[in-house]
């Protein structure tokens, strides 16, 4: 390892529910519990193997709700239990990370700390880590870093990062400045985007000094950032109970985005890294019939599940069978097909956001328990 990945501790986000994936991601077992892409392992364990080359096991902190408390540990056998950071309710992404950081500082002072969360897909671990080596070299000189995703279609599901000018940092060739956040655009103005290569997805994943970040915080944010720091004095004393159910349910619910990265990106203190790994939040089952077919295949019916106890004549799309009942499938194009034990989703691939519509939907019904 390099000097600045001795400095590095990665943090792992583990929370949300995956709403757009229902009825296969629910409350109690949300995506990042789940193997939706297909690769063996689930993505919460992916993105743990993915950062224990960059860092051992004891530099890497999960911060999830209590509820999923036990299927993390299972899952990550390997996490010190010092590093389990528990929500009793979720809090959004500020609140999250920037108690990790608070942690971390303490812990380990002068920390750079990473925060990815648990429930993307990477196809390139070796370009990823590439990328955060680089991002760690330019948190160093005290810059905020965000990676950015070089975007492969014009996708309104995504929010975007103008890149500027390119930054003088030793180890850091790829850095550039980072000029402006924009929210998800219209396909007219992602098409725009796309054809000027000065755009990239915004992922959410930041790296920084663990200090400079709550410096940011602080500015912006200042009651939050005050209440953060109050749990983070009190985490390894015995007044830690006490004090987050005092506080932590008051902190205010936003993203780090809008009290860190936004505000850093207009004083000139926030640097992208270009990723050129193979990213994807698998967010809806569009999304998951992309991984498992690609984007241009419409050549069959795939299968999450047994084979077997799927039919289908003339049709294409994904079929996610989670029973014993027979799938048959007649005629439809772009199909999306979930079965579970007490839930049935049927939709298309161009309707696949729709499916967070029935989600609200259910919860205002008869039956929010299949939630």
């Amino acid at each position: 390892m390099s000097s600045n990945l001795d400095l590095f501790y990665a943090v792992i986000p583990a929370g949300g529910v995956g709403s757009r994936l229902w009825p296969l991601s629910r409350a109690s077992q949300p995506k990042f519990l789940h193997d939706v892409a297909g690769t063996g392992e689930t993505l919460l364990r992916s993105t743990w193997l993915r950062l224990t080359p960059l860092c051992s096991a004891d530099r890497i902190m999960v911060v999830t709700g209590c509820k999923h408390a036990d299927e993390v540990r299972s899952q990550l056998p390997e996490l010190d239990e010092s590093n389990i950071v528990l929500e009793t309710e979720g809090r959004d992404s500020t609140a999250a990370i920037g108690l990790a950081a608070a942690i971390l500082e303490r812990r380990h002072p002068g920390a750079i700390i990473g925060s990815f969360a648990a429930d993307h897909l990477v196809h390139s671990d070796v370009r990823f880590r590439r990328a955060v080596r680089e991002a760690v070299a330019a948190a160093e000189d005290d810059y905020i870093v965000t990676l950015g995703i070089q975007p492969v279609e014009a996708s309104t599901a995504f929010g975007y990062i103008r890149a500027g000018e390119p930054l003088v940092i030793e180890d850091a060739p790829s850095a550039r400045a980072v000029e402006a956040f924009v929210e998800k655009p219209k396909l007219a103005t992602a098409r725009r985007y796309l054809a000027s290569g000065e755009y990239l997805w915004n992922a959410g994943m930041f790296i920084a000094r663990a200090r400079r970040l709550l410096e940011v915080l602080a500015e912006n944010a200042p009651e939050l950032a005050a209440g953060i720091e109050e749990i983070a004095d009190a985490w390894d004393t015995d007044a830690r109970d006490e004090v987050t159910a005092r506080v932590w349910p008051g902190l205010e619910k936003i993203a780090i985005d809008y009290t860190v990265a936004e505000p850093a990106a207009k004083q000139g203190a926030l640097a992208v890294i270009p990723g050129f790994f193979g990213w994807d939040d698998v967010g809806d089952f569009a999304a998951v019939s992309r991984v498992h077919l690609g984007a241009d295949s419409d050549a069959e019916i795939n299968v999450i599940g047994d084979v077997d106890r799927v039919v289908s004549t003339g049709s294409t799309g994904l079929v996610i069978g989670q029973t014993e009942r027979i799938i048959a499938v007649a005629g439809i194009p772009n199909v999306i097909v979930v079965d579970t034990p007490d839930a049935l989703l049927v939709t298309t691939r161009e309707h696949a956001q729709d499916v967070k519509q029935i989600v609200a939907a259910l919860g205002k019904s008869e039956h929010p328990e299949v939630l």
